[in-house]
């Protein structure tokens, strides 16, 4: 393995996986004169073994790898949930070949011999689509965190919420007062750092937050 320690850790990482040394090594010094760093790698085993930082980064992959196809690394990665944007490249590419990339989640796929630029542009999005990934992650964190700190009484309050139901209503559901009802949803809210009801609702949905209207009952809970 090859690496570039000369930048910060909290820079973009580019992953670079080629049993070819030279084409590994051109891709890599092309990514290194514009300052990114690079970590390479001759086989996918040694790329899968590697602990990626916290950091933006994207994968480029050559699709055919001995003993282990490009393809398949993407398979693995899906599975394992590891969601770094991957780029494609190959000497043999088809059009089945890219199509199953790319509806497999690839942001490009490029055959060798490619222009630089069309490395340095493709490197650019994916590197942008992946730190989209990583904010929408990071923001799907907190609110689990925040949904986590709600008592039994507060989730199932904003379980009736989500699935359009009234106070009153609510009330009448979980065989409470209609001021129970809203003291929990007010707390529930706070909580959740929700300033209106359209924000509120917004949360329990990107949660999945379970509704009656949905099928599906929230879980009630012990009366006191």
């Amino acid at each position: 393995m090859s690496s570039d320690r000369g930048l910060a850790a909290g820079n973009s990482i580019v992953y670079v996986v080629d049993d070819d040394g030279s084409m590994r090594e051109a891709v890599s010094r092309l990514l290194r004169s514009v300052d990114l760093r690079v970590e390479a790698f001759v086989s996918a085993h040694e790329f899968l073994a590697f602990e990626m930082p916290d950091v933006p980064s994207c994968l480029i992959l050559d699709v055919r790898l001995k003993g282990q196809s490009g393809l398949a690394v993407q398979e693995q990665l899906a599975a394992g949930e590891l969601r770094v944007p991957i780029i494609f490249m190959t000497a043999h590419g088809d059009i089945a070949m890219s199509v199953k990339a790319m509806k497999a989640g690839a942001m490009d796929f490029l055959a060798k011999p490619f222009r630089d630029q069309d490395m340095l542009d493709a490197v650019a999005t994916a590197l942008g689509k992946g730190e989209e990934r990583r904010e929408a992650d990071r923001s799907v964190a907190d609110l689990r965190r925040r949904y986590k700190s709600l008592t039994p009484r507060e989730r199932e309050v904003m379980a009736f919420v989500a699935s359009g139901l009234m106070n009153k209503q609510i009330a009448a559901e979980m065989n409470l007062s209609e001021i129970t009802v809203k003291i929990h949803r007010g707390q529930a809210m706070k909580k959740m750092e929700s300033r209106s009801l359209a924000d509120f609702v917004l949360k329990a949905e990107a949660l999945g937050v379970n509704s009656p209207q949905g099928g599906t009952t929230p879980p009630r809970v012990q009366r006191v």
